[in-house]
């Protein structure tokens, strides 16, 4: 069986509908899991119009491939811890652009004597590849840094910004160069040197900077996809490129205003490392005149609070702590206590990532409230905990000039009767900047893995 032109469109056109669909649902939690049917469907539908195309001729590789990618893809799926979620996605988005690379070298090479090798199909081949290529690498550094392969602190030195320049001008010309007289050997050198690009312009980026990068590598990876879909005539490769390219886009724009920077600064260079200097931890704080608190503290001051706001980040994903933070809140609110989540746009290392784990962890909905609708609540809460999320509960952000994400906007925890701060030792947040909220008089260090004080912190309300 295979499907005429007008049956091949109608599908794509649907396929393209659900994908729609999809990024409508995945806007709001209480949809997020309608809009992945939606989206999952449309791919199924996709596929199978595809394989009944009367221009596929044989079916061996095809089998062969989605057998070994279902296969692949369903050992990750189930394995895949969410901490390391940040680090699958830039790597997956690595897929996208070694295979925009792999299409245009391969059309390139059937349709090198043929009249179907025009100017129009060689410019498609030219921006699919350079885009493609650009993503491959870009997101391979990606993941080192996320993963911890490749340090999270940014690699400058001088005349980087005019290196990349000077790459970008010469690729441009080998790029001509094929262009005008059809040179294989000026594709592969214009191949060679964006991948080099690719890797210049991520290693500079810091670690502080890293949920943006990814967001902005997956609007590379949708653009790689519309390339490819333009070279192979494949009009709903192209709209879900499109649709992926924009989204992202749009993303990095809103992540990168929730941290008063511009996309622009953050490619050419961000802040931030993730590496700062260890530090013991109860002693550190002590020379350091920062206050410290018990288990038990911690928990006598929840179980006698009217309001208590948890600010999860990063620390919470890496200890698992999300399941024992949702028991710790069901018995808060047993006894009566107003428990609310307060989310940063920010937090973790990717969009989303702490609103992922805790919807994992079957926290409520309507008990997550992003930075704008929590942040006039603080004043009102009679507790703060905070459980790893450094960097984007500093009110260096808003008091210090001269600090690196000064002008960040941050979750406004210094302003709670009582914080209590979760942190396994006193090295820095992701962006290496030193907290000012541990000095505050407000503010008690608990130190510790953040799922086993959260699992403590449970026992002793159990006790009262």
């Amino acid at each position: 069986m295979q499907l005429t032109g007008n049956y091949l469109a109608l599908a794509y056109l649907v396929s393209a509908t659900l994908f729609i669909l999809g990024l409508k649902g995945l806007t709001h939690p209480a949809s997020a899991r309608r809009g992945n049917y939606y989206a999952m469907t449309g791919m199924l539908l996709a596929i199978v119009a595809t394989v009944l195309d009367p221009a596929v001729k044989s079916y061996g590789f095809i089998v062969a491939g989605v057998v070994v990618g279902a296969t692949i893809g369903t050992v990750i799926a189930l394995r895949i811890r969410m901490t390391a979620m940040p680090q699958l996605v830039a790597a997956l988005h690595s897929f996208v652009g070694l295979t925009a690379v792999l299409v245009a070298v391969g059309t390139y090479l059937t349709h090198s004597h043929e009249d179907a090798l025009n100017r129009v199909l060689m410019t498609e081949l030219f921006v699919g590849a350079f885009i493609g290529a650009i993503t491959f690498t870009g997101s391979l550094v990606a993941f080192g840094k996320l993963q911890g392969i490749i340090s999270g602190k940014p690699l400058l030195f001088r005349g980087q910004h005019i290196l990349n320049l000077a790459m970008a001008v010469v690729m441009l010309g080998f790029g001509l160069q094929f262009l005008l007289h059809n040179h294989f050997w000026a594709l592969l050198v214009m191949i060679a040197l964006a991948l080099a690009l690719g890797i210049l312009l991520i290693v500079p980026i810091g670690g502080a900077d890293m949920p943006v990068v990814v967001s902005m590598l997956n609007s590379y990876s949708g653009w790689a996809a519309a390339a490819t879909g333009f070279t192979l005539g494949n009009n709903l490769l192209i709209i879900t490129g499109a649709l992926v390219g924009f989204s992202g886009a749009i993303l990095s724009y809103i992540m990168s205003r929730a941290m008063n920077r511009s996309i622009v600064s953050i490619i050419l260079g961000g802040f931030g490392g993730g590496e700062g200097a260890s530090g013991a931890s109860t002693a550190t704080a002590g020379s350091k005149g920062i206050k410290t608190a018990a288990v038990e503290d911690a928990a006598f001051f929840m179980t006698n609070a009217a309001k208590v706001i948890v600010v999860p980040g990063y620390g919470m994903a890496v200890a698992q702590a999300q399941h024992a933070l949702k028991e710790l809140a069901d018995i808060l609110e047993s006894k009566g206590v107003t428990v609310h989540f307060a989310i940063h746009p920010v937090a973790g290392r990717m969009p989303g990532h702490m609103n992922v784990l805790l919807a994992e962890a079957d926290v409520p909905y309507d008990h997550v409230f992003e930075m704008e609708e929590i942040n006039p609540e603080f004043a009102t809460a009679d507790v703060a905990l905070v459980v790893g999320a450094n960097d984007v509960t500093n009110p260096a952000a808003k008091s210090d000039k001269s600090s690196p994400i000064y002008g960040m906007p941050i979750l406004d925890v210094y302003r709670a009767r009582q914080i209590f701060f979760v942190k396994r030792s006193m090295n820095p947040g992701y962006s290496g900047v030193e907290n000012q909220l541990f000095y505050q008089e407000n503010c008690s260090l608990v130190f510790g893995d953040a799922k086993k004080v959260c699992e403590k912190m449970v026992l002793e309300l159990k006790a009262v």
